[in-house]
């Protein structure tokens, strides 16, 4: 990727970010960990790979994309907003009586919103459906899905890695946020999962580890995922759960909880800072 279009990314991303922190703290409620460490993947997805239009967002031949970790939506609502599929202010009114923007996104509701989720491990069985549709119907669009690896204990999920596999839906790529923590604490010691890398491929797919906050390494891993013919492909994405905030960063207390006023304008000094100092760099 050419540095001007990395470097828009990462503009965008911190942009997310502080939105993401803002809808949060706006409605006391929230997972906001998740959200931010996913934050680079979902830009690069948004900004970068996925075939989708915001002016028509029902195009039969879009990309799709599904929330598996559907709590995660303070990363996937400023996606779909800063893209253009509904208003930035719109994010105000999030978790709010009588919005749209629920806490888990719903399809028919939100533009852009391909699966309604929440139920973890729902999300990849629903995006297995998707990408079997469009192989039955002879189309080329992708489907992409954003899983948790706390979200992966789920039985569920290695259903649809089976069905996956026996189907050879090469135009499914699931992305796992591996950062190594959820609500109960370290993965490791709640559930163990690892080695995702041998479970997966014992599964029967294409294998593809990378930095899931490097842009230039997901662009990659993204090409390398569309290229690969007759198996799915899965992105093992290391992150640092709440990355970008420095007292939330790899604490699994921030994995749903909204900060206070005071905890509140500390992170916003700090994702203000660095979307500063990213801007600045725009103008060089």
């Amino acid at each position: 990727m050419e540095h001007s279009a990395s470097h828009a990314l990462a503009v965008t991303a911190a942009r997310a970010r502080l939105l993401g922190m803002d809808m949060v703290h706006r409605a006391a409620s929230g997972h906001i960990g998740g959200s931010l460490s996913s934050m680079e993947i979902m830009t690069t997805l948004y900004f970068h790979v996925m075939r989708i239009d915001p002016q028509n967002p029902t195009d039969p031949d879009r990309d799709r994309f599904v929330l598996s970790k559907g709590h995660c939506t303070p990363a996937l609502y400023p996606m779909l907003a800063l893209r253009g599929f509904f208003p930035v202010e719109e994010l105000r009114q999030f978790r709010h009586i009588n919005s749209r923007l629920s806490g888990h996104a719903e399809m028919g509701q939100i533009p852009g919103v391909d699966m309604s989720t929440g139920s973890l491990g729902q999300g990849i069985s629903a995006a297995v459906g998707m990408a079997l549709a469009g192989k039955a119907d002879g189309k080329n669009w992708r489907v992409y899905t954003l899983l948790g690896d706390g979200e992966i204990e789920e039985g569920q999920v290695w259903e649809a890695a089976m069905s996956a596999a026996k189907y050879r839906l090469d135009n499914l790529c699931a992305i796992v946020d591996v950062n190594g923590l959820q609500i109960d604490g370290p993965t490791a010691v709640v559930m163990p999962s690892e080695p995702l890398d041998k479970k997966f491929e014992a599964f029967n797919w294409n294998v593809i580890p990378v930095d899931g906050h490097d842009f230039d390494a997901l662009e990659a891993a993204f090409d390398r995922a569309a290229a690969c013919k007759g198996k799915p492909t899965v992105l093992l994405a290391r992150t640092v759960k709440g990355k970008g905030v420095s007292f939330m960063e790899n604490q699994a207390g921030w994995h749903g909880k909204a900060p206070n006023d005071e905890q509140y304008e500390q992170a916003r000094k700090e994702l203000e800072a660095a979307l500063a100092e990213l801007e600045g760099k725009s103008h060089e």
